[in-house]
């Protein structure tokens, strides 16, 4: 079996967001799947999509600590700056990449304990954010 389709996720500030419910939510199909993959590709330069800590959201505070440090904005040199002052927000997501592929077995993700799919959202107000799902297996 195969399906694919797009949706958006809510807009949200800068930071790292747990959107695992979001995403589940949104996908249909995934209940017929026995064993397989999904995969997600997020449809944006300035975001991304990382798997990690479900739980503590300090964990998401000092990720965005972390990130703000390794790309502030106003970064002195920086010369893709039309869009404003937050374009590291392309180093981030390229750094942390904008695909996950996850396995998928009995109509669920099998993800660790302590494990959720994360937005890093990396502009001030990046608006929506598109993804495609393709789901594979039987």
């Amino acid at each position: 079996m195969w399906h694919r389709q797009q949706f958006s996720l809510k807009p949200r500030s800068r930071g790292f967001h747990l959107v695992t419910d979001e995403i589940l939510g949104a996908l249909s199909g995934m209940h017929d799947i026995r064993t397989g993959l999904l995969h997600l590709q997020l449809m944006h330069t300035s975001a991304s999509l990382t798997l990690n800590e479900n739980a503590d959201p300090d964990v998401r505070h000092d990720m965005a600590l972390f990130a703000s440090k390794l790309a502030p904005e106003n970064l002195p040199g920086m010369r893709h700056t039309l869009e404003g002052p937050d374009m590291p927000a392309h180093v981030l997501a390229s750094l942390f990449g904008a695909e996950l592929t996850l396995a998928a077995d009995k109509g669920r993700l099998l993800t660790g304990t302590w494990q959720g799919i994360w937005l890093g959202e990396h502009r001030e107000h990046g608006g929506a954010r598109k993804i495609t799902a393709t789901l594979m297996g039987e």
